[in-house]
C-alpha cells in the first residue's frame, strides 16, 4: 500500500508517522487507518512539491516540460529516451536553485521534487528516476538511511546518486556509511558543481542515438 521496504515502515511506525503495535506473539500490526491517513498525506506533498518545480520551470521556460500520462497502475509512464531526475531537499530556496541549473543545462530532463525523506523515497518507488539528488539532513528520513534503504532494494541498482549538503566534510562523518563511492556537494559549490556531475550521470541517456544498422 505504501510501496516502501518493511524497514522504511518501521522506522515510520517507531516516529509515530503510523499507529501500530504488537501481538503476544511479537508480530507488528499497523492500522489500515493511519495508512491511508499517510498516503493521503503524501499525495498533498507530492502534489506540493510537483507545483513548485513547476513554478520553477514557468519562471525558467526552457525547462518546461509535457503534462505527465499515467499508466493504470499508477505510475507516470516514461517517455522514449527521457531521463528521469528526483531532487529530495526540503530547502525551497535550493529546489529553485536546481530547477534552474537544470532547466538551463539539461532542457530535456523529466524533474520531480519531493520535500521531505519519506516521501522523496515513496517517489523513488513511484519514478525509479534515473539521477536522484538528495540532501543529507532531511525531515522524515535522513538521506544516509534513504540511500541505504534504496541500496537494499535491486530495482535502484541503475539509479546514479548525487548527495548535496550544508554539512562540512567533519560534520558529515557519521554519515559515512553511506556516502561511499558517492559524489558529494558541497551546497556552496552546488552552482559549479552539479552541471559537471549531471553531466556525468546523465551521459548515456544524453548520448545522441545512432540510427539501427540493417544486416546485409
Amino acid at each position: 500500500m505504501l510501496g516502501l521496504a518493511v524497514r522504511s515502515v518501521q522506522l515510520m511506525v517507531d516516529r509515530g508517522d503510523l499507529t501500530a503495535w504488537k501481538t503476544p506473539g511479537g508480530h507488528r500490526r499497523i492500522s489500515r487507518s493511519s495508512v491511508e491517513a499517510w498516503t493521503a498525506q503524501r499525495s498533498g506533498a507530492v502534489a506540493l512539491g510537483q507545483q513548485r518545480a513547476e513554478r520553477a520551470r514557468n519562471d525558467n521556460p526552457g525547462n518546461a516540460q509535457p503534462p505527465l500520462s499515467r499508466s493504470r497502475v499508477g505510475r507516470p509512464a516514461r517517455a522514449a529516451h527521457v531521463p528521469r531526475l528526483l531532487v529530495i531537499e526540503d530547502s525551497v530556496h535550493f529546489q529553485n536553485l536546481v530547477s534552474l541549473l537544470v532547466g538551463q543545462e539539461f532542457p530535456g530532463v523529466e524533474l520531480h521534487m519531493a520535500h521531505d525523506g519519506i516521501v522523496g523515497l515513496a517517489m523513488c518507488g513511484q519514478l525509479l528516476p534515473d539521477v536522484l539528488i538528495v540532501d543529507i539532513l532531511l525531515p522524515g528520513i535522513d538521506g544516509a538511511t534513504l540511500i541505504t534503504s534504496l541500496r537494499s532494494q535491486p530495482q535502484f541498482a541503475q539509479s546514479k546518486l548525487i548527495v548535496v549538503t550544508s554539512l562540512t566534510e567533519e560534520e558529515r562523518a557519521p554519515y559515512a556509511f553511506a556516502l561511499a563511492g558517492v559524489p558529494v556537494i558541497h551546497k556552496p559549490e552546488l552552482v559549479r558543481q552539479l552541471p559537471v556531475l549531471l553531466h556525468e550521470a546523465l551521459a548515456e541517456h544524453l548520448r545522441p542515438q545512432e540510427p539501427n544498422e540493417t544486416n546485409s
